[in-house]
């Protein structure tokens, strides 16, 4: 492997490592208060994608404006999606939730295949986000370089609320005690709803970077993608925010340079992923940066 082909495959591997780490953080927010797996999460990919491209494509609404409105759409139905589904249960065994929880999955994919049909339609990408930029032989997409932009500004900024905001340091008192939070006169409804929309948000700016790097937008399109976030999430130790993004990293580049080294492992690019989280779970079940929680 050359020196330019292996710095190429690496902006690759970073490139999706961001996507897939933007994707983690949510699913950990969520399983760090109510240690849910929130196996919807990645549906929700595909939800903001349709938003942002109908108000594209259908409205002719300006992009930025359609972007925003898919993340605010896209909180707004997390939280939809606690009140309705998770809070009638949130006593109930676990498997209760977790069966709910791919319930609302499937709810959402053969909504969108009813609602909108299961061709494929492309994603108009802006031109802000078409371009690339070469360095020597490097060639570097800008949409690469705003995936990675955009995926630590908003790791910083979930760091910051969880850790020196009321409501961040509620949501981690919450992960620990539930009831004694409650006795406290903490209302645990409104920090679980503000964890759903948080985690929301981050799964619509996830999705529509990742339709304008994959444009193909179809009801199953946030299946593997949202696997795949899970993966990394346990990889880098469910429950912590910069390890769930330095999970997807390490996945996203496992993924790609794995590939660029041995082509013919292509057809199984998937099962990497999970071999990885097998391996993970046998040797260090807490994750890489994670912490065994109190049950």
């Amino acid at each position: 492997m050359d020196y330019s082909f292996a710095l190429q495959q690496l902006v690759y591997g970073l490139t999706l490592g961001c996507l897939y780490g933007l994707l983690a953080i949510g699913y950990t927010m969520v399983y760090g208060v109510l240690r849910l797996i929130n196996f919807a999460h990645g549906d929700l990919l595909m939800v903001s994608a349709y938003v942002a491209f109908f108000g594209i494509a259908i409205f002719g609404v300006a992009w930025p404006i359609s972007f925003i409105g898919s993340v605010l759409f896209t909180a707004l139905l997390g939280i939809l999606i606690d009140r309705g589904a998770y809070k009638p249960i949130r006593k109930s065994p676990r498997i209760n939730a977790l069966i709910t929880a791919i319930g609302v999955s499937f709810l959402l994919e053969n909504l969108g295949l009813v609602l909108i049909g299961g061709r494929p339609k492309s994603f108009p990408a802006p031109g802000l986000f078409s371009g690339s930029i070469v360095i020597g032989t490097v060639n570097i997409p800008e949409l690469s370089i705003w995936v990675f932009i955009i995926t630590l500004v908003l790791l910083v900024l979930c760091v910051l609320v969880v850790k020196r905001t009321r409501i961040g340091i509620a949501m981690r008192a919450l992960s620990r005690d539930m009831e004694t939070v409650t006795l406290m006169g903490i209302d645990k409804d409104r920090v679980i709803s503000f964890t759903f929309a948080l985690g929301s948000s981050l799964a619509a700016a996830g999705g529509i970077m990742w339709c304008m790097k994959y444009p193909a937008l179809e009801p199953f399109m946030g299946v593997i993608p949202g696997l795949k976030a899970f993966v990394a999430a346990v990889l880098g130790g469910i429950g912590n925010i910069t390890g769930a993004a330095l999970g997807g990293l390490i996945l996203g580049l496992a993924e790609v340079l794995i590939v660029a080294v041995e082509p013919d492992w292509s057809g199984y690019r998937d099962a990497i992923a999970f071999f990885l989280m097998i391996i993970i779970l046998l040797t260090r079940p807490t994750g890489i940066l994670g912490e065994r929680l109190p049950d």
